[in-house]
């Protein structure tokens, strides 16, 4: 029997009443995802260290943690020894608790990984081609799965939990932009890519926009650790984006909060045209294309990129350019203490155009603009894969996000 799934982060507050006692298992399950919950945002805690924080007593954190690690999703660490009384134990999550399957589906590639407790990639397959395909999609994502469970014995085949499907929404969209028929692309239409995927796995299957999934990731795994507010930029085939406000994702009242491609912004030539048009690494493609350079690596490998000279520095400038108003705009509204940039490129390319950006936004007028931090990604390449593969254990483990900032004390 398949199960589709809905993610469950970012979800809105948990609305538990954990002290009213009508409901004991239910209460112990958010207890347990509240205590799994802490230990992973501070990495290892002690007993003292929870029940501070959760506002639960000593001996309800006793007796959590005791079955915790019981069933093997938090480990010891070396006891460590204070000032005063007893040595504490710290506990931490266990990488090999629980695995998941994370799916990225682009335009131009896909990625299929399977992640740990942990957010670690284990094990990945990477697939390229001209445009998507729903039959070759759904084909790469069931026979990759079997790929890599046979990597697997049969005690980590039982911890794995889900799949999550990371995509753009509306995959038919912009055909001629990436060189793809239209009557080709058209075949997505009425395609319940999360059920036919579903009904083929033994899988729970869950399935967010793929910007929104990178986002989630970094507000879990990487600059959400550091700021509780910020703008999230990430430029894979299109340009796509998140919001992160107080610490949660900010998904607005369609789901689109984010979506930074459709912003106005200034070409070099004076021309006004929306953000996607100009910092999108299908772009770059064309640039390529257009310099006599095989533009395929771009895709078969997006962390192995070869420096391709003054094409890239052509697209890197004119991407900061574009970002940089795109900055201006999105400071403008809200108070952002950070923009993220990142995106389906190395690490050295990722900060050409964070250092870029910062020097275009010296260009413009900035009065009465508190400009943002301009940072780079933690997360990298793979980070709406990563952000798929979250969907499960955050279903199945963890609490929604806010709840992480609500500790006592």
């Amino acid at each position: 029997m398949s199960r589709v799934a809905e993610p469950t982060w970012p979800a809105t507050n948990a609305t538990l009443d954990i002290n009213g006692g009508s409901n004991q298992v239910r209460v112990r399950a958010y207890n347990e995802r509240l205590v799994l919950s802490l230990v992973r945002r501070h990495h290892a805690l002690s007993k003292a260290e929870i029940a501070r924080r959760s506002g639960l007593s000593a001996q309800t954190v006793t007796v959590i943690m005791r079955a915790l690690e019981n069933d093997g999703l938090l480990l010891r660490d070396e006891p460590q020894r204070g000032k005063v009384g007893q040595p504490s134990t710290p506990m931490r999550l266990n990488p090999d608790a629980a695995y998941s399957f994370g799916v990225k589906i682009g335009r131009r590639s896909a990625d299929l990984v399977l992640m740990d407790f942990l957010g670690n990639i284990r094990l990945k397959l990477r697939r390229a081609y001209p445009y998507p395909l729903p039959e070759g999609i759904i084909s790469f994502v069931t026979d990759g799965i079997r790929e890599l469970e046979m990597k697997l014995d049969e005690s980590e085949r039982k911890r794995i939990v889900g799949a999550g499907i990371a995509a753009p929404f509306e995959l038919w969209s912009w055909a001629e932009e990436v060189g793809a028929p239209q009557a080709a692309m058209d075949t997505w239409h009425g395609v319940n890519l999360q059920q036919e995927i579903a009904d083929r796995i033994p899988y729970p299957v869950y399935l967010q926009n793929d910007a929104t999934s990178a986002c989630g990731a970094e507000l879990v795994f990487g600059a959400g650790q550091n700021h509780a507010d910020f703008l999230y930029l990430f430029i894979g085939s299109f340009i796509g984006g998140g919001v992160v406000l107080n610490s949660a994702l900010f998904s607005g009242r369609t789901g689109t909060a984010g979506a930074v491609g459709p912003l106005p912004v200034q070409r070099r030539d004076g021309k006004t045209v929306q953000l996607l048009k100009i910092a999108s690494i299908f772009v770059l493609e064309n640039i390529l294309r257009d310099h006599g350079i095989d533009p395929k690596p771009l895709w078969f490998s997006p962390d192995d990129w070869i420096d391709f000279g003054k094409p890239l520095d052509i697209w890197i400038n004119d991407t900061a350019a574009a970002l940089a108003q795109a900055v201006i705009a999105a400071a403008s509204v809200i108070d952002f203490s950070a923009v993220v940039i990142d995106g389906g490129f190395p690490s050295w390319v990722r900060e050409r155009i964070v250092n870029a950006t910062k020097k275009a936004l010296g260009a413009h007028d900035l009065q009465g603009v508190v400009v943002p931090d301009i940072i780079e990604g933690m997360v990298g390449s793979q980070a709406r894969a990563i952000g798929g593969a979250s969907l499960p254990l955050f279903d199945r483990y963890l609490l929604d996000h806010n709840v992480l900032f609500k500790e006592t004390g």
